[in-house]
């Protein structure tokens, strides 16, 4: 028979591994805030230096819910009044749960695909526009995908980290979040987007006051200046693209889901 003491043992270390807290965290270098190699920023002075370039990715299970943080590399400003403590950034938090099938498209206005194998079957998109703004945008322009967009109730900016909370049941998959697989896109949070896109800026040719800079006119590029660097993909090989004169893309950047 067990002594009592070493019962009692076993029973606390069942109850500690049963209640775990699951996180996983990615870091990313630093200045690679320019798309597949040449993007510049607006010229406006709301596009601080930094504020697009991802330093560090967090998701983290608490509870019935799963904390998602995103630091960059530039103290947070709200110029625009947006009331979330900041303006300029939109973030897409690609995911795959474990959950079978999933998509290579991405919401309309990234100009970006994923490589067969690396399909998501969510995306936590962390904008300082208010939820019921986002999840409408998603509705009248994403069609089925719409169903997979979620959104934080409320999404905050302090100090360099912009960070939401969503309920797992709206992530499905089993909670271990350090096992399900990421990808995390930086956009820039756009009020009066292209009719088709969602609430995305463009990348044309040359800068703007607020367009980003070093791409091209036409919609054959990726429009993001920053993803998650991972084993065996980098962002410029990720990113590079080639576009036909007509200005449809021959070869679309591909993304590649990242994993712990």
């Amino acid at each position: 028979m067990k002594p009592r003491f070493a019962l009692r043992s076993l029973a606390l270390a069942a109850l500690l591994a049963a209640g775990a807290a699951h996180a996983v965290e990615f870091t990313d270098p630093r200045g690679d805030d320019k798309g597949p190699g040449n993007y510049s920023y607006p010229t406006d002075g709301a596009y601080k230096a930094g504020s697009f370039d991802i330093v560090k990715f967090k998701a983290d299970k608490s509870g019935a819910n799963v904390d998602f943080a995103v630091d960059v590399a530039a103290n947070l400003e709200d110029p625009w009044g947006m009331g979330g403590g900041f303006a300029v950034q939109m973030i897409f938090i690609f995911i795959k749960t474990g959950a079978p099938g999933g998509y290579t498209d991405t919401p309309a206005g990234l100009n970006v695909k994923f490589a067969p194998g690396s399909e998501w079957n969510k995306v936590v998109v962390l904008s300082p526009q208010k939820k019921a703004r986002v999840t409408g945008e998603a509705e009248a322009k994403l069609g089925a995908m719409a169903k997979d967009v979620v959104v934080p109730n409320i999404t905050r900016g302090r100090g360099r980290t912009i960070s939401g909370s969503v309920p797992l049941a709206e992530l499905g998959g089993d909670g271990n979040v350090d096992g399900w697989s990421y990808q995390v896109v930086m956009q820039s949070n756009e009020g009066f987007p292209a009719a088709a896109d969602f609430l995305t800026r463009k990348v044309n040719e040359y800068e703007g006051q607020h367009r980003f800079g070093g791409g091209n006119d036409a919609d054959c590029d990726p429009h993001a200046m920053d993803v998650l660097d991972g084993p065996g993909a980098s962002q410029a090989e990720m990113l590079a693209h080639t576009c036909a004169p007509d200005g449809k893309a021959t070869k679309p950047a591909t993304l590649k889901m990242i994993k712990k």
